[in-house]
This record gives C-alpha cells, structure tokens and sequence, in this order.
C-alpha cells in the first residue's frame, strides 16, 4: 500500500493521458496523494477540470505563474513529493530529460528535484525504435531514471509494436516497488556485466564484444524491483546504474574474485561476456615489431568458469543461479547442454550472430532454458528483456 507516500505526477502529451486519469485514481485507492503537472500538450487530451477533480488537488500548470510561484514555487513543488511520476512520457520529454532541458514548468520540475523519478514511455512504435531515443533513454538509465513500458500492442494511429504506455496498475507496481515496496525488497541479487579484458602487453588485450547493456538493464530492473543489487562490471562501454553497489575488474580472475566476495546472495545472475582464455605469457612492456614479420608467440590458459564455480559451491549458493548463452548456432542445444554442464539454474540463451545486431546493440531475442524446457520469447529492448527476466526471479524467490 502506499498510504501518506506522495506522488508528483506530470501528464505529457499524447492519447495515452487518458490512461493518467485511472492511475490516479488507482493511486489514492492505496492511499496515496497525488499532485498533478499537466504539460501544454498534456491539455489537449485531459482537462484541467477533470485532472484536478479526480485528484482532489491542485493542477500546476505553468512556469510563470505568479500565484503558484508565491504559494509553493516550482523548486519547493519538485521535492515535496515521495517520487516523481511522468505518464505519459513522450519521446520530446525524454529528449529534454536527457538533455537537461528545463524550458517549461514539467521539465524544471525534472531538472530541480531530489527524488527518484519514474518514467512510462508513450509514442508511436517508429519513435521508440528512432535511435534518438534509444540512446536518450541509454543516458536516462544510467541517470537512474527508472522506467515502465512500453508495452506491445495496437496503437491509436493504426500501427503495432512497442510504445503503448503501461496499464495504471502496472504503473502503480513499479511505484509501489520504487517505494521500496517491490517484491524482491530484502534480497540481494549479483549481477555480473560487460566483457573482461586479459592483456597480451600494458597496451593490448583479449576481449568479448559486449556492450555491457544487457547486464546493466538487470541490474536496474532487480533494483526497481526492491532488490539490494552488487553490480560487478567488466570495461563496459554503458555505464553502470545508481543505486546500486558497483564492483569494477578488468580480468576473469578479478571478476570470480569479487563473485566470491559478494556472496551470499539470494540470486545471482551472469550476464557478463567473460573471455574463456587469456595469454598465460603476458608482457610486461609494449611488443614490439622487428621487421622480421614473425608475429609474437602467445602462449594461452583457460580462465576459471565463474558460472561453474558459483553453481558448485555448496554453503554460499545463491537460492537461483542464472547463466547467459551467447551463440552463434544450435542456440538452444548449446544452451540446454550449458545448463547441465555448468549445473546452474536457468540459461538465458541468444544468437550474438553478426547479422543479429545483438551484440553491442539495444536489442536482444532470448530462449530462457530452465528445467521445465526452454521458452523462446519475442526481440524487444534489451530493458525489456531485463524486466521480465527480474519478474520472473521475484516469482521464483517468493
């Protein structure tokens, strides 16, 4: 319940508005208050009158409002609240939000808060896939944005895909969870991310082509979710999330060290691309070409299997052990014969082949092998995919 919490909501534009007058109400059926931002666009789809009413505040308006400014002042407004709530959130305000635009009361409100902010992306299927707003959102992770939706489904201009706003009910789970009332509130859960890198000399190295994205997306959708989150990161190029404890390595070795270190855990999932192999005769100094055209002899070993440890240790065994599968073919014999060997728990399996755009790209299709089978879901965002695999480790932990 969210009794005495109190929710500054703020309405973009966009046919989705309507959906902010049922969150509403669904808000202060659990108990909640609830102050209401209606953007200029927001008034073409709801009205002042009916916003208010249903809240049984208030509606702030604009910036330059000399009544509003004397009552309570934008800067007062943007903290008083628990958390901060954009439904819908348009692509052009999360573009201002990216961008640290404060050019109206909405987005000065944004700009000025202390609070966590909550955000339900609204737009055509076409804007949410632009690159522009992939990328917006990127940086919006990474401010500790947290996020809701969209969902799939038919859109009011006649298109299908992702961009649908969140139901209300929905919406008020991942407030309520935002609140510290989510269903993995408690627990802590280990997330490994990005690629390691095992040097050849101090200026080269061996390395996986990952992004880091997937595993930073779990580790914010866990936290969203309640959970107490040790993010232990490779050199990833997608910075890690906020609220969450982060652990920095460079090499396999480094990264079952600080596993190891982090448990116990309640979960622990394993999305980092970890080289299987580094160069056992490093150099200590640059090599260096002698004309000769004979290459360097490198001399390789096996790195130490960190989803094989952790899944074997008997004492310390996280409750639900969660391995990746990046494959280029067979994707789910390879993933199914994965789970059996390495004796974890679950496999996220997904084809990392070039044509793919998997790897390094905000995307992915994965194939969750558990024991029951395997069950193959639809491409989507790679939060997405984070989301839903979060939910299904809360249901597991309940």
């Amino acid at each position: 319940m969210l009794a005495g919490k109190r929710i500054l909501l703020i309405i973009g534009g966009g046919i989705a508005a309507y959906k902010a007058l049922d969150l509403i109400r669904r808000l202060k059926e659990r108990g909640a208050s609830v102050t209401p931002v209606l953007t200029r666009a927001g008034e073409e789809f709801v009205t002042p009158l009916t916003v208010g009413a249903l809240a049984g505040e208030k509606v702030f308006r604009h910036l330059f409002d000399l009544t509003d400014e004397a009552e309570m002042g934008h800067i007062e407004l943007s903290r008083a609240a628990d958390l901060v709530v954009v439904a819908p959130c348009t692509a052009d305000m999360m573009a201002k939000m990216a961008g640290g635009h404060a050019d109206d009361l909405a987005s000065t409100l944004l700009m000025a808060t202390d609070k966590r902010v909550l955000i339900a992306p609204a737009m055509n299927v076409r804007m949410w896939e632009h690159p522009a707003t992939r990328r917006n959102q990127s940086v919006l992770l990474g401010d500790g944005v947290l996020t809701v939706g969209p969902n799939e489904g038919e859109m009011a201009c006649g298109e299908f895909g992702f961009g649908r706003m969140a139901e209300p009910l929905e919406i008020v789970a991942a407030v309520e969870a935002a609140l510290g009332e989510g269903p993995l509130t408690g627990r802590h859960v280990l997330v490994t991310s990005g690629p390691t890198h095992e040097p050849i000399d101090p200026v080269r190295y061996i390395a996986n082509r990952s992004s880091g994205a997937q595993g930073t997306a779990l580790a914010t959708a866990l936290r969203d979710l309640g959970a107490r989150v040790t993010f232990v990161t490779g050199p990833a190029s997608v910075p890690p999330p906020e609220g969450v404890t982060v652990v920095k390595v460079e090499t396999a070795r480094e990264m079952l060290a600080a596993v190891v270190a982090a448990l116990p855990a309640d979960a622990a999932v394993f999305a980092a691309a970890v080289a299987d192999w580094r160069v056992a005769n490093a150099a200590g100094s640059k090599l260096k070409k002698d004309g000769s055209g004979k290459a360097p002899s490198l001399e390789f070993a096996e790195n130490p299997d960190i989803l094989a440890t952790v899944s074997a240790i008997k004492e310390r065994r996280p409750g639900l052990v969660v391995g990746f599968a990046a494959e280029t073919d067979d994707v789910v014999a390879h993933a199914t014969a994965k789970r059996a060997r390495k004796g974890c728990d679950w496999i996220v399996a997904n084809d990392v082949s070039p044509g793919t755009g998997i790897m390094g790209g905000s995307e992915n299709a994965v194939t969750l092998i558990t024991e029951s089978g395997a069950e193959e879901w639809p491409r989507m965002a790679k939060d997405e995919v984070a989301r839903r695999i979060a939910t299904r480790i809360a249901e597991a932990l309940a």
